[in-house]
């Protein structure tokens, strides 16, 4: 375990997930250096264009990854990583550099800081924009958080956590469940706005990827916090109790016929799920 008096650059390592970047992959490595990151590992997904050959000649540790997947990308380079924190920055320049001093000042506080892409979202596709947009509201009632954008591909995390996660889940789902693990373990988590600009070169996130998140965070609820899961899932029965309750006012009042059996049901049901969801919304907190 590192300690720390105050954290410098030199206490962070760039790690620089890889796959056909040669367009851009320069320019993110002059752009760091610029400001002052000299620690930096580019883990490569076997690409077939020149991403290797331009990373080596800029005079960085080039390893590849094993396994297929944006998350076997980061499990294969945290075994090389020397330092107490690790930023994880798309290789695509569109996350700036210089947001990287901002992410180090909550590092001490945090054990993962996320660089939320509030300004230049035009630069997201609109598709993309909105399913970013439901994600993160699923992933923040579902954990307790307030992210503003927890898929982002820019992001410090302290390098005794990243070791500690079993990276189950499969490519892009790499985001949430990094910070499902520090939401459901320390809850020390947090985000700060950051510049996204135009990515170089062709994009690799397609629809059916924001699917695969989707599915992938409801898993990561059960593994984490299956009290909540269990019990979000049993408040679901107030809405055929409210159906039910109201059949039977319904039936009452226009026409004068009660149902015993069905209001001491849907009573019953109600009960249930709103006791379901007032468990589940305290296992957030407890």
């Amino acid at each position: 375990m590192w300690k720390l008096d105050k954290i410098s650059k030199n206490d962070v390592t760039i790690v620089l997930p890889t796959l056909n970047e040669e367009k851009a992959i320069g320019l993110v490595i002059d752009e760091l250096r610029k400001e002052g990151y000299n620690n930096i590992i580019v883990v490569d997904g076997y690409s077939s264009d020149r991403t290797v050959e331009i990373a080596r000649s800029k005079g960085v540790k080039v390893i590849f990854q094993k396994g297929r997947g944006k998350n076997k990308a980061i499990k294969t380079a945290v075994k090389y990583v020397k330092t107490p924190y690790i930023v994880v920055m798309d290789a695509d320049y569109t996350y700036p550099a210089k947001y990287i001093d901002k992410l180090i000042e909550l590092a001490e506080e945090y054990d993962e800081i996320i660089g939320a892409r509030i300004y230049g979202r035009k630069n997201i596709p609109l598709i993309n924009r909105f399913g970013n947009k439901i994600l993160d509201i699923t992933f923040n009632l579902l954990f307790g958080t307030n992210l503003k954008d927890v898929c982002s591909g820019m992001y410090l995390i302290k390098t005794n956590i990243a070791r500690s996660i079993n990276y189950e889940m499969s490519g892009f789902s790499l985001e949430v469940e990094l910070a499902a693990h520090v939401a459901s373990t320390t809850n020390k988590i947090t985000d700060i706005p950051i510049k996204y600009r135009k990515r170089k070169g062709k994009p690799k996130l397609s629809k059916k990827h924001g699917f695969t998140i989707l599915k992938d965070i409801i898993r990561l609820t059960w593994r984490y916090n299956p009290t909540f899961f269990i019990m979000i899932m049993g408040s679901i029965i107030i809405i055929p109790a409210l159906i039910i309750l109201s059949w039977v006012a319904i039936e009452l009042i226009f026409f004068g016929i009660k149902h015993h059996v069905w209001a001491i049901l849907g009573s019953t049901m109600a009960t249930a799920g709103i006791t379901s969801l007032t468990l589940a919304i305290l296992s957030l907190y407890l």
